[in-house]
């Protein structure tokens, strides 16, 4: 399982870093009241990312606590 994991971790790691490479380019992101914030593609890609892995690891976690009580 060790060996899995660290397989997946890896394949993981090379397709952000292929992401990373091939999106260089510069997105703006539209705030409210005009505010605006310049970024590489891969930031946002990588926020999102990590958001999303935050939030799926927070709901396993919630439902990990219930089912012990």
């Amino acid at each position: 399982m060790h060996i899995f994991m660290t397989l997946v971790r890896l394949v993981v790691f090379l397709f952000l870093l292929s992401v990373a490479v091939k999106n260089s380019g510069m997105v703006t992101i539209h705030y409210y009241l005009g505010m605006e914030w310049e970024v590489p593609v891969v930031v946002v890609l990588f926020l999102c990312f990590t958001a999303g892995a935050l939030f799926g690891y927070l709901s396993c976690l919630v439902k990990k606590i219930r089912k012990k009580t």
